[in-house]
């Protein structure tokens, strides 16, 4: 900060520096030590100052000058996001809390208040490829690609175990890449306290690397719907593999209706849906050693280990594989249906949900029940 004192010429100022912070730096000057006779006339010129600041008059006091080693920044231009290796995990929902709904639950209410005003007034709910039965002719040759991918990425984190090992813990669900497991006390599951939150490390299989997710496996999607008694009727298979099913991609051994008229439904009723086919008996059930490449199970054993100069183009094979198995089913994800329960992780890919009761299913809601007793005050 620079003090003009008036009749002190420029040249006799002696400049100072005091406290430069590291982005604003402020100059301070020094005044002079001025004499008796001049101190008079300084008092006069301050007084006739005085004076006219009474009358309002504008006058100059001081001057700030303020220099900035900060380059200006466009305020249209948006800040970086941050690096996705540096955003912190989900957080782990409590088992007795349903899980939230990927979509806004009023635009859930409103869709459902569309769809009873036009029932009620009897109009049919317009529908498109593929909720209305039939197949999305784009979509086709993506089903294809994914399948494909899939059986690549099995393929190579099966051969991968073979020379990488892989721990996982047998009271919880943490898994780690290394030659032995790491010593951080994180392990929530039943017994940790015995062993200080302290994971038990066992070695880790390709179920570890690619959790089985499975779904059950329909000839009709629209058809009817699996019951707790006709649950063992279906087969259970991955929920990809069933994703890219429903999408057009045909396996014999698990068949697929087709349908060339589109089913019409009021409200959340069908009203036509071509009839009830009877539904071809699991193919299992007749020949059981039919080797299925796009399963996980036993696929250490189906595959041999590398070569050790084979490893690192396979790993990079397989992480494209997983790279486009995952694009693939958001996209596919974004026209056919698929249903999750809120406590558990049973998935199930159709129009609507099955009415099987899963166990860990059941033992979560009753904890929630218990959960929500517990604080009522009935």
């Amino acid at each position: 900060m620079l003090h003009l004192v008036p009749g002190v010429s420029p040249s006799s100022w002696q400049p100072s520096y005091k406290g430069i912070c590291p982005c604003v730096g402020a100059m301070v000057c020094k005044t002079p030590q001025i004499s008796s006779r001049s101190s008079d006339k300084l008092r006069l010129k301050l007084q006739f100052g005085l004076q006219r600041l009474k009358k309002r008059e504008p006058t100059i006091s001081e001057t700030i000058f303020c220099a900035s080693q900060r380059p200006i920044q466009n305020p249209s231009i948006r800040k970086d996001k941050p690096i996705p290796q540096n955003v912190d995990f989900p957080p782990i929902l409590p088992k007795k809390k349903k899980k939230p709904f990927p979509i806004p639950f009023k635009k859930i209410q409103k869709a459902a208040r569309e769809d009873r005003k036009l029932a009620q007034m009897g109009i049919e709910k317009p529908l498109e490829p593929p909720k209305n039965g039939l197949l999305v002719p784009d979509l086709i040759p993506l089903a294809y690609e994914v399948l494909d991918a899939w059986k690549i990425l099995i393929k190579g984190v099966a051969q991968l175990l073979h020379s990488i090992p892989v721990y996982g813990c047998s009271e919880c669900s943490e898994v780690h890449v290394a030659l032995e497991g790491h010593q951080i006390k994180d392990c929530l599951g039943p017994t940790s306290r015995d062993r200080h939150s302290l994971h038990s490390w066992v070695r880790g299989s390709i179920d570890d690397i690619l959790v089985p997710i499975e779904s059950y496996h329909l000839y009709d999607p629209f058809g009817r719907r699996i019951k707790h008694e006709t649950r063992f009727d279906y087969d259970r298979i991955p929920a990809v593999v069933e994703l890219c099913i429903q999408a057009g991609v045909d396996i014999p051994e698990y068949p697929s209706r087709r349908r060339m008229k589109p089913i019409r439904m009021i409200g959340k009723k069908v009203i036509d849906r071509g009839g009830f086919l009877e539904e071809p008996k699991p193919w299992r059930l007749g020949n059981p050693s039919t080797p299925v490449d796009f399963d996980t199970y036993r696929a250490s054993e189906r595959f041999p280990p590398p070569l050790s100069e084979d490893i690192p183009r396979i790993a990079q094979e397989t992480m494209d594989a997983y790279d486009f198995v995952r694009s693939g089913v958001m996209k596919l994800m974004k026209k056919f249906t698929v249903k999750a329960c809120g406590y558990c992780s049973e998935v199930h890919v159709g129009p609507w949900g099955h009415n099987a009761k899963v166990l860990w299913c059941i033992q979560a809601s009753m904890e929630g029940w218990k959960a929500w007793l517990a604080g009522c005050n009935c």
